[in-house]
């Protein structure tokens, strides 16, 4: 009791009767009157502390009663409920990278026009939304034609490479992880569309039942993203033109492995499927002097030669006679390969080499008859009328 009284009469000496004082205040009265043993505990029991925490001193000086210990319970702050506004899509979706970029792709002098471009060339210059299938072999162009469409109409092109992995959020947007913050990241599919760009799915049949998540975007009627809910409505220009190496029928042949069979929901949504086939003899000299004009070694006689070489070699894959066949992207890799070496014959070989022996060494003996004046196509054609003619006699 004693303590008790003692730590009061200091305590209202320094800070006056009544007053309220904080836990370091007392802790000072304490050093001054030096009590051991008596602390805290006993002004909780007096019931001096108060709900802010502090303790409060009587308005008169004597006799303090204390009561018996009483439990005294310790406040629990109060949060204030701040109803937090509902965070919309808007500013959950953070920008891209791709807001500044002129996604408009660079023109090559040296492209050639050939097939449908002028087809798809209209379809682009209209910008309408009218989805444009394109399938043909290997290496023919189909992906450089859109491209350099796009170059010389100075629009955007985004293209996305399909893959049997591309899934949704590859393609409409997903959460990343960005500087430590987890975000949510538009795809390429939403850039489009809020760009008012062509959209190009790359290799499609390459994709699985996983791109059945584009149905409303074929449609031209935008998406929704169900992970931010935010409804995208494409703007005017906006178009998606799909590529691939088969009519989304799988590969019969089994030429192209890992081609796989599109839903027919998804194909039925392209309004039109064009077929690009090689170029004529005509059409790929240009193209091959195009690309030796590129890499800095023009030679007209071997242009000559590796455009009849090829299509002695792709008449006979059609009459079943190869497995293999040149093209015009090997072309370009054989003009590139004789910029670089200087040396014809090495040019070709190493850029065969991706074929089986018996196939490339063929290859190679039917080049080397061709530099040498010979035509095969031509010396068949002479034996058939000389058979004919020995039939009649």
């Amino acid at each position: 009791m004693k303590a008790i009284q003692q730590f009061i009469s200091e305590a209202v000496s320094e800070f006056g009767s009544g007053s309220a004082i904080n836990e370091s205040q007392v802790r000072s009265i304490f050093k001054k009157i030096k009590r051991g043993g008596f602390g805290i505990g006993h002004l909780k029991q007096a019931g001096m502390l108060l709900e802010n925490g502090k303790y409060q001193l009587p308005s008169d000086t004597p006799t303090v009663k204390v009561s018996k210990p009483k439990k005294v319970s310790t406040p629990v702050p109060v949060v204030p409920q701040v109803e937090t506004p509902v965070q919309t899509a808007v500013n959950l979706v953070m920008g891209t990278n791709m807001e500044s970029q002129n996604l408009v792709p660079s023109a090559f002098d040296g492209f050639v026009a050939w097939g449908h471009c002028a087809t798809i060339k209209k379809i682009v210059q209209s910008k309408m939304f009218y989805p444009v299938f394109i399938t043909g072999l290997s290496g023919n162009g189909k992906t450089l034609m859109v491209e350099q469409i796009h170059a010389q109409l100075k629009k955007e092109l985004i293209r996305v490479n399909i893959t049997i992995e591309t899934d949704e959020d590859d393609l409409l947007g997903g959460f990343r992880l960005v500087n430590g913050e987890t975000k949510f990241v538009p795809g390429p599919v939403v850039e489009a569309m809020e760009r008012g760009c062509t959209l190009l799915l790359d290799e499609c049949d390459l994709g699985s039942n996983k791109l059945l998540a584009l149905q409303p975007v074929l449609e031209g009627k935008g998406v929704y993203l169900k992970k931010v809910n935010k409804w995208i409505t494409p703007k005017d220009g906006f178009n998606v033109i799909a590529t691939a190496n088969t009519k989304g029928k799988g590969s019969e042949d089994g030429r192209f492995i890992g081609t796989n069979i599109l839903n027919e929901a998804f194909l039925e949504r392209f309004a039109i499927t064009i077929e690009q086939p090689y170029p004529s003899n005509t059409v790929e000299k240009k193209i091959v002097l195009g690309s030796m004009k590129k890499y800095g070694s023009v030679d007209e006689n071997f242009a000559d030669n590796l455009v009849t070489w090829t299509d002695v070699i792709r008449k006979t894959f059609y009459d079943g006679g190869v497995d293999e066949l040149i093209s015009t992207r090997r072309l370009d890799h054989i003009a590139k390969a004789f910029a670089i070496f200087g040396d014809k014959m090495k040019s070709i070989e190493l850029c065969v080499a991706r074929f089986d022996d018996d196939t490339k060494e063929s290859f190679m003996d039917l080049y080397t008859k061709i530099d040498a004046g010979v035509n095969p196509l031509e010396e068949n054609a002479e034996e058939n009328v000389d058979e004919e003619n020995t039939s009649e006699l």
